[in-house]
């Protein structure tokens, strides 16, 4: 008895808690810790591990720019809104570290899903990162990071299981009445587009104008084209349920008399957002 007692005595005081439980003391797991709890959408451990200074700055796709956590925390929180499901794999990562200052290089996928059945559709980005953790009181933080694109970002739906391809030009009865007024916002910039009923229409950066390929399943297919930069490419966003925002990517297929470059090879991020309520069926 005395004997058994011994042993319950000392597993108990040789148990760790799960690293993601516990704090961790590494800058290892900080950064694995951080990626995790944006994948679970829990921004009490973000809040936690991310710095709060006032002047701290991070970098995402396209150069964006975040001064402070509540620019941070707005941003992710508005993001955990709009997906079903966010899934962060990290393919690789390097830390080095002298004192209480590590830094670190790291590539991961950041894959968000919207919707469900046979109308869920992923966007994927490929992603690297580097950044800054400072250690204070015994505990590890970032406080410096940086993000932009390793390769191309590209959408799946359920129904192809694979890369969304445009198809012939087609709008449905399936399609909805995108007329109206819609403010797009990239990553370095913000414009406005004022479209028909089929998605037809133009926006206010370098006289641009759009066009409606397909429409299936929230998936919306098309083309642009910018006559006084003299460049031309496709996009595919996904439009929410309520009609209201859509969220997706965009890439070049010509530039001036460049015409060999590949769909999908070189471009971005964009959300387009209503100015006006979708039209009353």
């Amino acid at each position: 008895m005395g004997s058994l007692m011994l042993l319950l005595v000392l597993a108990a005081s040789c148990w760790i808690a799960p690293a993601y439980a516990a704090d961790p003391n590494t800058p290892e797991a900080i950064i694995r810790l951080i990626v995790r709890a944006n994948a679970e959408k829990d921004m009490t451990t973000l809040s936690k591990y991310m710095a709060h200074d006032a002047d701290v700055i991070g970098y995402t796709i396209g150069g964006r720019k975040y001064v402070g956590w509540p620019a941070v925390e707005r941003e992710m929180k508005d993001e955990f809104e709009a997906v079903i499901k966010l899934e962060i794999p990290i393919l690789e990562l390097n830390v080095w570290q002298r004192g209480d200052i590590a830094w670190f290089t790291m590539e991961l996928d950041y894959i968000s899903h919207v919707g469900t059945g046979a109308n869920l559709t992923s966007l994927s980005l490929p992603l690297r990162e580097t950044g800054v953790l400072e250690r204070r009181n015994g505990q590890w933080l970032l406080h410096v990071w940086h993000e932009s694109s390793r390769a191309k970002p590209f959408l799946t739906t359920a129904q192809t299981n694979g890369v969304a391809s445009a198809q012939k030009n087609s709008v449905t009865s399936e399609t909805p009445d995108l007329s109206g007024g819609w403010e797009i916002e990239e990553e370095d910039k913000a414009y406005r587009a004022t479209l028909d009923k089929a998605g037809n229409g133009t926006y206010t950066h370098k006289g641009g104008m759009l066009k409606t390929a397909n429409y299936a399943n929230r998936l919306w297919q098309g083309t642009w084209q910018q006559p006084e930069n003299d460049r031309e490419g496709g996009f595919e966003v996904l439009l929410s349920e309520d009609g209201n925002e859509a969220k997706g990517i965009w890439w070049y297929t010509r530039v001036g008399t460049r015409k060999n470059i590949p769909p999908r090879e070189h471009g971005g991020t964009y959300t387009w957002k209503r100015l006006t309520p979708p039209p009353a069926h």
